[in-house]
């Protein structure tokens, strides 16, 4: 999925690459461990992920651990991307949600009312 934001990748990214932005627009809350896993919490829950791929002020991997906060085999992954066009001026964010979500529908207007929120936050 591909969102356009109206605010600089610069502004955008700690939004989507640290504990404070995210917990801003992402989930109820967000902590890092001591071994720098994010805990990702929403309903109560806890969520544990690693960082595997990160370009600095461009794109993010959070690939999601089992509950013991060890890796899976073909696990959940969210990864955000920004880019920047420069025919339209415009930023996007694309997200890409690889998860055993099933039903698109309901998957789309998630992250419609996620990113609502962040472009809330960042004024775009």
């Amino acid at each position: 999925m591909e969102y356009s934001i109206n605010a600089s990748p610069k502004l955008l990214f700690p939004y989507i690459a640290s504990a404070s932005g995210l917990s801003q627009w992402f989930c109820d809350d967000v902590r890092l461990d001591p071994e720098h896993r994010f805990n990702m919490v929403w309903d109560k829950q806890n969520h544990y992920a690693e960082v595997a791929i990160q370009r600095p002020g461009r794109s993010i991997r959070y690939v999601f651990l089992d509950e013991h906060k060890r890796p899976q085999l073909d696990a959940n992954y969210l990864d955000f991307t920004l880019e920047y066009s420069r025919i339209t001026d415009e930023v996007f964010l694309r997200v890409t949600d690889y998860s055993d979500h099933t039903d698109t529908k309901e998957q789309q207007e998630l992250w419609e009312g996620l990113v609502s929120k962040l472009r809330e936050q960042v004024g775009g």
